[in-house]
């Protein structure tokens, strides 16, 4: 994967690509679809595929006080598009000079003069330029006439028929509703971060876990899950997690992700590790004792290791 930002110029052997166009906050099916559109155009012109990433997020220069929002990190994102097909990363800045331009200034000065693109592959709601003043149908002209050519991916429905995004996946893992939310990405969601030093209660009551703040990433619902968690290597385990804040022994300040590995022995502080979404068990509880706690913990890891079959 190349990478190359617009605050720099762009060499020529990193032009001529076919973009696919999106924010690509969690490389959904939806997005993959629009990429599916790029890597069609990019056989038949014998070209690379791009995607393009901004810097910083688009929700957050309007928001800035917003919760946290990502279903990925930008190391997720990289690789999630890696997979789909994408070969060059455009880091596009988002700017004043950018959020100034206007339809056409974005097409003829980004799209064809800064990126050189060769072909544009885009949802059927995309919509660019000031005020959002662009769309599909001022795309057309502006493709014709700068000489690049467009496709537009058809709209993928999710199970209840409406469309996928970013926003009905983050919908989804607040109602708890995490099938429905791996549906939408095409695989299990995931929370990477760097295994820190907690209070140990869990190793005390014969559950110890990983510990991983969820920094940036979308609060999905508190409770337990069944999980499976990249250690490193492609070493992967089976476990059941916790996400919430403790209510049983003494509320925590913000949620936590909280992994106890099947069958494992070993020493991941300081270490980087991926736990996966795989089912979602129970809402969090407070319990009467820590000896109710202890045999719900049980109960909780028999449940994931069946749910993981």
């Amino acid at each position: 994967m190349r990478r190359f930002s617009t605050r720099d110029r762009i060499p020529d052997d990193a032009k001529g690509a076919a973009l696919a166009f999106g924010k690509f906050d969690g490389v959904h099916l939806g997005h993959i679809a629009v990429i599916a559109g790029a890597r069609e155009a990019a056989l038949r012109l014998g070209a690379p595929v791009a995607a393009p990433v901004f810097t910083p997020h688009p929700r957050r220069a309007f928001e800035p006080d917003a919760p946290p929002f990502l279903l990925q990190t930008p190391h997720q994102r990289e690789r999630a598009l890696a997979d789909a097909g994408v070969t060059i990363l455009f880091d596009l800045a988002f700017d004043a000079r950018f959020l100034s331009l206007t339809a056409r200034e974005f097409s003829q000065e980004v799209l064809k003069g800064q990126l050189g693109i060769r072909h544009l592959s885009t949802g059927p709601d995309f919509r660019y330029g000031r005020g959002r003043s662009g769309d599909v149908k001022t795309l057309m002209g502006d493709a014709s006439e700068l000489g690049f050519t467009l496709s537009t991916a058809a709209i993928v429905l999710n199970e209840q028929g409406k469309p996928v995004s970013s926003s009905a996946i983050r919908e989804a893992l607040t109602r708890g509703e995490l099938k429905a939310a791996n549906a939408m990405l095409g695989r299990p969601w995931a929370i990477e971060g760097v295994v820190q030093r907690g209070f140990q209660r869990g190793r005390d009551f014969g559950f110890p876990t990983l510990n991983i703040a969820l920094g940036e990433y979308h609060a999905p619902k508190l409770g337990i899950y069944a999980v499976r968690t990249d250690i490193g290597g492609g070493d992967i385990r089976p476990g059941v997690a916790s996400i919430g804040v403790n209510p049983t022994v003494g509320a925590l300040p913000a949620p936590l992700l909280e992994v106890h590995l099947f069958d494992f022995e070993g020493d991941l502080y300081g270490k980087q590790v991926e736990t996966h979404l795989i089912a979602f068990l129970r809402s969090e509880q407070k319990f009467e004792s820590i000896e109710a706690l202890k045999d719900q913990m049980a109960r909780d890891a028999a449940l994931a290791r069946a749910s993981l079959g």
